[in-house]
């Protein structure tokens, strides 16, 4: 018997309160220790090859259907291993399918695996869908061997394991789900998919700290890792990379949850911005990056008197609540308004997060907007990270953004002082302090 830390794999004859490689407390977990095993393939290797005489991998990838997942996922490449996670009810199980719906119609054969469901209630869900490929088949096991005797007799294009955590490698390696199982189970069904060059989806349960469920050694097995991220009283869904070997890590998919499953949006830039041209105090338009993708996002600010019982209130939601306490502090400093007296109240509409400093002067601009009851023009935009001494400083790609800014329709951008491109159809107003900002959109 061994002792294995779940965090970073260190292994220890006897069981440590403390892991010495990593530093974790009680992670340390008793495991059976196994005679090693190595298929015939990987005992009897081929000899090394020189770089020019290793044959060039397909040039063709396969589509999921979706431009926005492929942007992605860089296209899916055979023998690729794609690990999917998310929150509970997020939509990963619905998005697969439909992917594998998708690759069963156009590429041939693809196998689901679901530990967690039976066939009938997958079924359920393709009919919701309105999916039907006769190529798409159905299994229901929580076995490693009868998966890969299934995929034996199939010798399919696409494989889905629904979930990793429910896969039962060995059965004398301990229960469902822990670490030994997980990480035997990805190995080899990353192993079998490199051989058989087959494209093989993982989903993986996540931590309550929102990580991969299971050893971090299952990351480093797979080619991408990817999470699905939302809320679920909301439709918005977001597909974020986390590691990618056959493409950009910076990309992001903007999907929507139909009564048809998830769905591209068709317009993301504009997605979260009311499509209303009526002036209203409190908002202010401000392009953020998601990936290397901008879009127009609403800051939305409530500022009232306080009622009088308490402290004044200050409630966020999509923002950083340390960041923007420092902004209210900031132009208490340098603008002279107070409102430390005040409820304050602001949001980004459509439920997206906004945690980049890009947004900083649309916090401002929309606070002082809601205070003076003075609304900003529908078709200005203003971005900016604001200084603790109420100085303007650039922002990541922000003649980029001007120019998606400008394609968008909108007339005018209060920018900080920073180079721009000569040709811009749109109206700059470059600002070099908050004060000057709020002047320019006649907020003092």
């Amino acid at each position: 018997m061994s002792f294995r830390c779940q965090a970073c794999g260190y292994r220890s004859p006897k069981w440590l309160g403390r892991c010495p490689q990593c530093g974790n407390y009680g992670t340390l977990v008793e495991e059976r220790e196994e005679a090693a095993r190595l298929p015939a393939e990987i005992a009897a290797p081929e000899p090394p090859k020189p770089l020019p005489e290793v044959p060039a991998p397909p040039a063709e990838r396969l589509s999921t259907g979706m431009p926005e997942v492929d942007r992605v996922l860089g296209g899916l490449v055979p023998g690729a291993v794609v690990l999917f996670g998310g929150e509970p009810g997020i939509g990963k199980s619905t998005l697969l399918l439909q992917i594998a719906a998708h690759l069963a119609e156009r590429h041939g054969r693809v196998l689901y695996v679901s530990g967690e469901e039976a066939p009938s209630q997958i079924k359920l869900r393709a009919n919701r869908l309105g999916l039907n490929p006769p190529d798409l088949f159905l299994l229901s096991t929580q076995d490693l061997l009868a998966i890969l005797n299934a995929i034996a007799r199939l010798t399919p294009q696409a494989l889905v394991v629904d979930s990793l955590q429910t896969v039962l490698a060995n059965p004398e390696g301990g229960e469902v789900g822990s670490l030994a199982q997980v990480r035997e189970a990805a190995a080899q069904l990353a192993r079998v998919a490199k051989a058989g060059g087959i494209v093989t989806f993982l989903v993986s349960h996540i931590t309550k700290e929102g990580g991969f469920a299971g050893p971090k050694t299952v990351e480093h097995l797979v080619d991408v890792a990817v999470y699905l991220e939302g809320v679920r009283e909301g439709d918005l869904r977001l597909l974020r990379c986390v590691k990618n070997r056959y493409g950009s890590t910076a990309e992001v998919a903007v999907l929507e949850m139909g009564p048809k499953g998830l769905v591209e949006v068709p317009n993301p830039s504009l997605f979260f911005v009311s499509k209303e041209a009526v002036p209203r105090a409190g908002v202010a338009i401000v392009p953020v990056l998601e990936g290397t993708r901008t879009l127009l996002v609403e800051v939305q600010a409530l500022v009232t008197p306080a009622g009088g019982y308490g402290p004044p209130q200050r409630r966020m939601a999509g923002l950083d609540l340390n960041r923007t306490l420092v902004l209210l502090a900031v132009i208490e400093k340098h603008l002279g308004v107070h409102v430390r007296a005040l409820d304050v109240y602001l949001a980004v509409a459509g439920g997206l997060e906004v945690t980049e400093p890009a947004a900083d002067l649309g916090i401002c601009a929309a606070t002082l907007s809601s205070l003076r009851d003075r609304p900003i023009p529908p078709s200005t935009v203003v971005l900016g990270e604001v200084g603790l001494g109420g100085e303007l400083r650039p922002v990541r790609k922000g003649p980029e953004r001007l120019q998606e800014v400008a394609k968008l329709g909108f007339g005018r951008a209060v920018v900080p002082y920073q180079p721009l491109p000569k040709k811009l159809a749109l109206e700059v107003i470059r600002a070099r302090t908050l004060r000057e900002a709020m002047e320019s959109l006649e907020l003092l």
